[in-house]
């Protein structure tokens, strides 16, 4: 079945760097688009960052450019998210959306908490 695990998460002080990664396996990675999203206490969730197939072009939020990095090994089925100059409002739980390709619906990862704090 298809699976999406996150891993990396944890506390980090502002400034600090994370990397997230992203395992997926059941489904075809290459052919499907990968988003990392983010929600944090009381907020909607909301769209970070995604790669596409094959290309693996880059979009990201604002809120984000410049700072975190997505990106994919296809020959691993992993996804990664550098984040680098973190502040405190990138505190979140951050999930891991599969679409595309041979998926009929979107698939999510159980999440990693990412808490940036002093």
């Amino acid at each position: 079945q298809v699976q999406l695990v996150e891993s990396g998460g944890g506390l980090v002080q502002p400034g600090g760097s994370l990397r997230l990664s992203c395992a997926a396996s059941g489904f075809t990675f290459v052919s499907a688009v990968i988003i990392w999203c983010r929600q944090a206490p009381g907020k909607v969730r909301e769209l970070v960052a995604l790669i596409t197939p094959v290309s693996g072009l880059a979009n990201y939020a604002n809120s984000v450019k410049g700072r975190f990095t997505i990106s994919r090994d296809n020959a691993k089925n992993t996804v990664y998210l550098q984040m680098n100059s973190l502040k405190p409002e990138d505190t979140a739980v951050y999930y891991c959306q599969a679409r595309g390709g041979d998926l009929r619906i979107d698939y999510w990862g159980q999440g990693t908490q990412v808490t940036v704090s002093s």
